[in-house]
């Protein structure tokens, strides 16, 4: 393993070079990763999330990544985010080198604690403190079933609050819902 994270950073120091011959970079300009996952095809179909067997990522940039059914699929897929991410940000980092890890806020979601740590005992079956949540986080994260039906009932049992209309799942528009009923 540790041969191969070498490689990774040869791969990327060749890229980083590469990059002051030109300022305007493409996905080809990026020193790629792409994977292939054996147990990624075995999905039993009860499930929403289907795992798939290629993934490809831009070396020291984990967080830009794509995946697909197979390599060309998961290669435009990480063609396409790479895209979005240089229209809306306008500037991308240099190859080679990457972005830190940028986390959601957790502005909103610290503001309904007591009602969040109640929630996730009686609704999720899980302590709050042992699970990472912002205000970005949803009741999809914490399920694989096609719909939140489940625990749109779970929510009316406990609370007799209907949140069957909050389409996303999102936790802090959940919180709010219960805490001005």
């Amino acid at each position: 393993m540790c041969m191969l994270n070498l490689l990774f950073q040869i791969r990327a120091g060749y890229k980083y070079l590469k990059s002051f011959l030109k300022t305007d970079w493409t996905i080809k300009d990026y020193p790629l990763r792409f994977r292939h996952f054996k147990t990624a095809g075995q999905h039993d179909g009860n499930s929403r999330l289907k795992p798939f067997p290629w993934s490809a990522q831009i070396i020291n940039w984990w967080q830009m990544h794509g995946s697909g059914e197979t390599k060309e699929a998961a290669f435009a897929d990480l063609k396409a985010r790479f895209q979005i991410a240089k229209e809306q940000k306008g500037s991308l980092p240099r190859p080679g080198t990457g972005l830190p890890i940028e986390f959601s806020s957790t502005d909103q979601i610290s503001l309904h604690w007591n009602i969040a740590e109640d929630f996730f005992n009686r609704v999720l079956d899980k302590n709050y403190h042992d699970c990472w949540i912002s205000d970005e986080s949803s009741l999809w994260d914490f399920h694989h079933h096609e719909s939140n039906d489940h625990l749109n009932k779970k929510v009316w049992e406990c609370y007799r609050v209907d949140i069957s209309d909050i389409e996303d799942g999102n936790l802090v528009k959940i919180f709010q819902r219960i805490e001005d009923r």
